[in-house]
Parts: structure tokens; sequence; C-alpha cells
């Protein structure tokens, strides 16, 4: 009697395009940035400070709340930034905000005494962070085609049109 062999096929690995690395990175950033801030609130005096009008060392206003929606929404705007900016301008983009973000998560970890929650949410951001800068800097180039290189350029075709 034969036994049947179990075929294994490779699964198959379709390339994601550089695009939706970026969505998901930032969405990734997105979710570490807010968690972190919601799990601050399980933090010993942290209820009890916002009760009484404080936030970290600031007064609660509508400034500083605007402050805060403002830096939010920096990441909120990359995920639909990455998926529908031209590939050079969010290239550019990616590089920029991502280079800003880096210092400004390390910024949040200072003077904090939970250092071990707040170094590895740190230290989670910049890696999503790098993976951002990563992806943008090696955006794939495209080579010029055939018919690309060979073809005249506008000014070439306009000027032989009126002629």
């Amino acid at each position: 009697m034969r036994t049947r062999q179990p075929t294994t096929t490779a699964l198959e690995d379709q390339r994601i395009p550089v695009r939706a690395k970026l969505a998901a990175a930032w969405t990734s950033f997105m979710f570490l940035y807010v968690y972190v801030d919601i799990l601050a609130f399980f933090k010993p005096g942290v209820i009890e400070d916002i009760e009484a009008g404080i936030v970290w060392e600031f007064t609660i206003s509508q400034t500083l709340f605007t402050t805060f929606l403002v830096l939010m929404a920096i990441p909120v705007l990359m995920v639909v930034l990455s998926m529908t900016l031209p590939a050079r301008a969010n290239r550019i983009t990616n590089l920029i905000v991502a280079s800003v973000q880096v210092p400004f998560a390390a910024f949040n970890a200072l003077g904090e005494s939970w250092t071990y929650f707040y170094g590895l949410g740190v230290a989670l951001e910049v890696i999503v962070l790098a993976l951002i800068l990563r992806y943008a800097w090696t955006w794939p180039r495209t080579t010029p085609s055939a018919t690309t290189a060979t073809s005249p350029d506008r000014d070439t075709l306009r000027a032989q049109q009126q002629a």
C-alpha cells in the first residue's frame, strides 16, 4: 500500500510596493505613539494631575491640546501622503518627516522616572522610524526604457510641428 507524500509548495512572496510599506510603518508608528500615551494613564498620579489641570508639567489649555493634536496629525497624515504623493515628493517627505520625528520621539522619554516603559516605547518608535527612513532612502529607481531614451524631447517635437 502506498502512502501519499504531502506535497509542499513554496508560498508566493509578492513584492510589496514602497508606498504600502511606508503607510504600514506610519500606521504602526501611530499606534505605538498613541498606546504609550494611553498606557501612561495607568501610571500612579497621572489621572489626579489631569483632574487638577496638569499634563506633565503643562497646564491644560486649548493651546496645549491643539499642539498635541498637531503632533498626532503628523503620522496620521503621513499614512495618507505615503499612498498618494508622487514618488519623488513621497520619498523626500518621508525622509524629512521621519528624520524630525526621531529626536522628537527621544525627547518624550527625557525626565521620565519609568525608564523601562518609556525607553521601550521610544526604542520601538525609533525602530519603526528607521524602517521608514530605510524604505524611503532605498526607494527603487526605474531605468529609462529604450523608447524613452531614444524619443525626442517635447521641445524638439514642438519645434518640428511649428516648422
